[in-house]
């Protein structure tokens, strides 16, 4: 074997152990834990929405309660 091809094989076992660090092996990797958490943020940042237009609508019926009052 040439010093070439122990390098290339040196590199390629190095990108397998990285792989599996990155998809897991029988376990949650780091992809799928950063997948976890991206849903987990989806669901705040609607939440967040939601909350922010019903606000908005109270508001809204407030601001027209308060003028049909002064009139």
């Amino acid at each position: 074997m040439t010093e070439f091809e122990a390098q290339v094989l040196a590199d390629l076992s190095v990108l397998k152990s990285q792989m599996e660090h990155l998809l897991g092996i029988g376990q949650p990797g780091r992809l799928t834990q950063i997948e976890e958490r991206v849903d987990r943020h989806e669901r705040s940042v609607q939440r967040m929405k939601g909350l922010f237009t019903a606000v908005g609508g109270l508001f809204t019926i407030a601001q027209i309660a308060v003028d049909y009052f002064r009139r």
